[in-house]
């Protein structure tokens, strides 16, 4: 839109109003400070050193910001005033291509503005840990980031160059993590209206190759761990009974350790769990039959709220390390982490037929990408699916 055709809008605008048009001029002088009225956003008056007030519109228009001025406050009304504004603005805005550019309801903040107004509105979903991890990256390599830039400035060569800095500083993994969460940073800007949609610009930056980490076990490894774990559920060592309880519930529900040996007994309700801390926000966890057998065996303190309770130091419970690697080493699986039990868990429900967005929502993801990495099938199961493939080939060729 040129400024003629926005002098031809303010002229009809201010005839239907019934408002002299002869006056529509722009006023000469310095203008000396602006009153931004709340009617409506980018209307105001503008005070000159001559005393003369004119009513203004300030709106963006083709990526620039346009002053458009409507007329001196001593001919114009205020109600006269505001419905020319709203007239210029609704032109303004059908001038833009509603498909492509979102409306933004006031201007983008600064990168470092938008990072504290992100950590208040989005890190309460956060687990303790993870809010510590990543109080750890803002630190080390978003604080000081993108400095001077707005965050609907930020493009490819800005993050580029970023990730690459974030690569010398520290390793692949980190890195990444890092990378991730300015990725969601970014999509946030994009829902909450500082940034134009799908312009997310980490989209186009390639990711460290990640460590491969394929650990899982297998029906006869399960079969061996399980018999150390029933075991020491029955023994009387109440500690070693207790952590062996969590690792069994770690297997058969799929959870992190931290959202398990977190739980409060309220968070329990018949066969589901309401995880208030989970990794990427609260989530609900269903149980099976045997995973709330083994909740109904664990003993309760009074006024005690945590489930996993350290009786003898009279604190939470918060790993089972220790234990965990006795029982690993009885079970001959050395080497195997705690994590791999999700692993486990997720392998089993895929080698079971059920799909990835079912697994997905078991554990909690919220993408397939990330569920598939979880995703293993043991050498029986692959064998398997290829003679019935190959059989029903066979089959259809006659």
């Amino acid at each position: 839109m040129t400024a003629l055709s926005l002098k031809k809008v303010v002229e009809e605008a201010l005839a239907k109003v019934g408002a002299d048009t002869s006056f529509v001029r722009i006023p000469r002088g310095k203008p000396r400070t602006t009153t931004w009225l709340s009617i409506e956003h980018g209307f105001g008056i503008r005070h000159y050193a001559t005393g003369r007030n004119v009513y203004i519109v300030q709106t963006r228009m083709g990526g620039k910001l346009r002053t458009i001025t409507l007329g001196p406050a001593s001919v114009l009304t205020r109600y006269q005033a505001t419905q020319v504004a709203r007239m210029v603005l609704a032109h303004a805005r059908m001038g833009e291509d509603p498909a492509s550019e979102r409306k933004r309801i006031r201007s983008a903040p600064r990168y470092t503005d938008f990072l504290d107004e992100f950590w208040d509105k989005w890190a309460m979903r956060w687990s303790a840990k993870t809010w510590d991890i990543n109080g750890s990256y803002r630190r080390l390599y978003l604080q000081n980031a993108f400095e001077g830039l707005c965050i609907d400035e930020l493009n490819e060569e800005h993050v580029t160059k970023w990730f690459a800095q974030a690569n010398r500083q520290t390793g692949p993994g980190a890195a990444n993590m890092t990378f991730a969460l300015l990725r969601l940073m970014l999509n946030k800007a994009e829902d909450w209206g500082y940034r134009l949609e799908n312009t997310n610009p980490c989209r186009a930056v390639r990711l460290n190759r990640n460590r491969a980490c394929e650990r899982f076990l297998t029906s006869a490894e399960l079969e061996r761990l399980g018999k150390v774990l029933a075991e020491a559920r029955e023994c009387d060592h109440a500690m070693r009974s207790l952590a062996a309880k969590a690792a069994t519930l770690f297997i058969l529900t799929g959870c992190r350790r931290g959202e398990i040996m977190g739980l409060h007994w309220k968070d329990i309700r018949g066969h589901r769990i309401k995880l208030r801390h989970g990794k990427s926000g609260p989530r609900m966890v269903w149980l099976g039959d045997e995973a709330r057998a083994i909740i109904d065996t664990i003993p309760r303190h009074d006024k005690i709220p945590w489930v996993f309770w350290n009786t003898p130091y009279n604190r939470p419970m918060r790993t089972i390390d220790t234990h965990w690697r006795k029982f690993r080493d009885e079970a001959g699986l050395r080497g195997l982490r705690v994590h791999d039990l999700r692993h486990t868990f997720a392998s089993h429900a895929a080698m079971n037929k059920e799909t990835l967005p079912m697994i997905g929502r078991l554990l909690g993801h919220a993408n397939a990408g990330s569920t598939a990495r979880y995703a293993h099938f043991d050498d029986g199961h692959v064998l398997d699916a290829a003679e019935q493939i190959g059989t029903a080939i066979e089959r259809m060729m006659g």
